[in-house]
């Protein structure tokens, strides 16, 4: 019998209703089984499963054995990124000289670095036709899909796609770190074309120029951009490009890895996890949350009526009523978020040449006020900082970067760190990555149809 789509819409809706009174499980048996929810136990803190030299991130200090809040470190390979970032001024290619000390556990000297930036470029073209077959013929909404499918597609334009010997797996990352920042501008392109009717608009990334010159260059008609903007992306990048073995898609990235399966497959299940607004989607809701102050707020200026608003959140009273302020607070880090520090100083800077000062102040404020009514509520000693999606959303709003291409940024930057570690996890050849789950239902007994 047919049935129309308000029948079906019915029985879904009655189906869902099954699924979740079976799936419902007693929050009391998390803590009766000591199962460690989320993989973290009782503090919060990380449960160790892995081991890793690719980097270390560091939120606390250990005195007389006990744990004590400190300003953030992270370090990539045994350097501090603070110092990384230090050096690379003056330099447009910081992020490709992370992605080199990312994937062979040291910097380069100048020959080497030249030889990499060039197989890095010859890497960075699509296969023939990929753009107008793949990219722009099914375009998406979500950039982040385009890059997934872009990535499990590229399977089959692989000559040797399932070999995961080192050699044939660094050739394959390589050539997915040069890729994403045209999958990504193109995918955006043809989203603008096909779904705002825009122009359609494809530039040729052009040899010589850094991964972040290149993603401006292809994202903007005019193929302009300044060299603060450049190198602002360009820290961007490299701040982003790893952040340890316990982040969600990072620890994907080992999971998925440690089945021997290839490498497209691992990372579009990475991209996969990224995707998620409690992963890589942070800086979204943290832009969102400005606008909604914006229009609420009149004097931004005015710290009582800033506060007034944000106790209003914390209240599940404005905004999206989940009790959170957006950008504040992280799993590890405590006093500082290393790399908000970073990008808070970078954010000044383009805040004066774009004439938006004043924004910059109103982030400021709130960073200010909100750490200091979140550490109030909590009670819980810990204080309470940005992390480094509270300015990222604000500084890429400055480059001109639309909102649909923030956690793809993300996902161009963070396929470094994911390729080191899917790279370390083959060469360590480790068992398969198996965890536990503790059954809690009840053993029931067969029934006949009839008899139900």
């Amino acid at each position: 019998m047919e049935k129309n789509s308000e029948e079906y819409n019915r029985i879904l809706g009655e189906l869902a209703g099954y699924c979740n009174e079976s799936g419902k499980i007693d929050q009391n048996l998390y803590v009766n089984y000591d199962v460690k929810r989320g993989l973290r136990d009782s503090t919060g803190k990380g449960v160790l499963t892995g081991l890793t030299e690719i980097s270390d991130v560091i939120g606390y200090d250990v005195v007389d054995g006990e744990r004590v809040p400190t300003d953030g470190r992270l370090y990539y390979q045994g350097y501090n990124v603070e110092d990384l970032e230090r050096g690379f001024h003056g330099s447009k290619f910081g992020f490709e000289e992370t992605i080199y000390l990312l994937l062979f556990g040291k910097l380069p000297n100048e020959q080497q670095f030249r030889s990499f930036v060039e197989l890095m470029e010859c890497y960075r073209e699509l296969p023939r036709k990929f753009t107008r077959d793949v990219i722009l013929k099914a375009p998406s909404k979500n950039m982040m899909n385009v890059l997934q499918r872009c990535v499990l597609t590229l399977y089959s334009y692989d000559d040797n796609p399932d070999d995961i010997k080192i050699e044939n797996v660094l050739r394959q990352c390589m050539e997915l770190i040069a890729q994403f920042p045209i999958i990504a501008a193109y995918g955006y392109q043809g989203y603008k074309h096909y779904f705002h009717d825009m122009s359609l608009v494809i530039h040729n990334p052009k040899p010589g120029l850094s991964t972040a010159e290149n993603f401006l260059r292809l994202i903007r008609t005019d193929k302009k951009y300044t060299e603060l903007e450049a190198q602002v992306l360009d820290i961007c990048l490299v701040i982003h490009a790893e952040h340890g073995g316990g982040n969600n898609s990072t620890f994907t990235t080992h999971v998925v890895s440690s089945t021997g399966t290839d490498t497209y497959s691992a990372v579009a299940s990475s991209l996969g996890s990224l995707k998620g607004p409690k992963h890589g989607g942070a800086n979204l809701k943290v832009q969102q949350m400005f606008d909604d102050l914006k229009a609420h707020v009149k004097n931004w200026e005015d710290e009582a009526e800033l506060e007034e608003y944000l106790t209003g959140l914390l209240d599940k009273k404005g905004f999206d009523h989940s009790g959170l302020i957006y950008g504040m607070g992280h799993a590890v880090y405590t006093n500082s978020d290393p790399r908000a520090r970073i990008l808070k100083g970078y954010a000044e800077r383009l805040a004066k040449e774009k004439g938006r000062t004043k924004e910059f102040e109103l982030y400021r404020s709130v960073e200010q006020i909100s750490g200091r009514l979140l550490a109030a509520r909590r009670r819980s000693g810990k204080p309470i900082s940005a992390n480094v999606d509270f300015y990222s959303g604000f500084v890429y709003s400055m480059l001109g970067i639309p909102i649909e291409l923030f956690t793809p940024i993300f996902a161009i930057a963070r396929i470094a760190g994911w390729s080191a570690h899917r790279i370390e996890e083959l060469v360590n050849a480790g068992k398969i990555i198996r965890p536990a789950y503790k059954y809690v239902g009840t053993h029931r007994e067969y029934l006949p149809m009839e008899d139900r």
